[in-house]
């Protein structure tokens, strides 16, 4: 292996591996909300779920700016993820790490909870962690 593509890959290599910040303060008042579906809606999937934030901004995931993070949806999570470690990427916990602020989601026909959680730029919860009010929607088919 030659000496430039050694030094590609641990570029490359670093670049995906950010560094965990457990302690990324909140400024006060600030706060995160779903804006829709309601709390008790009925809808069909895929369903438009957006974002709402207060007192902070958006930025990407490996973007680490102060007073910003990015949104994780989970769905149907019955109890909070670690706080102090970065959010886990499955089907309950959605990372929109590209500094969206709405998602088309799909969901399976029957009753859903939806509640949203800000992170930092290493997809750790800030501290106090942001969360918004838990919903309970409804799919039809």
């Amino acid at each position: 292996m030659n000496i430039k593509f050694t030094l590609f890959l641990a570029f490359i290599c670093s670049a995906f591996m950010l560094p965990a910040q457990a302690e990324t303060p909140v400024p006060a008042e600030s706060y995160v909300y779903i804006i829709s579906p309601a709390d008790g809606e009925v809808v069909h999937s895929p369903v438009l779920v957006k974002f709402g934030l207060r007192g902070m901004g958006v930025a990407p995931a490996g973007v680490d700016r102060e007073n910003t993070g990015h949104h994780h949806l989970l769905i149907d999570v019955e109890e909070l993820p670690d706080l102090t470690k970065p959010i886990p990427a499955d089907d309950q916990h959605k990372h929109f790490g590209n500094g969206q602020t709405e998602a088309f989601v799909e969901l399976t026909p029957g009753s859903h909870t939806l509640q949203l959680l800000f992170a930092n730029f290493a997809h750790v919860p800030h501290n106090p962690p942001m969360t918004s009010q838990t919903i309970t929607i409804h799919v039809t088919e």
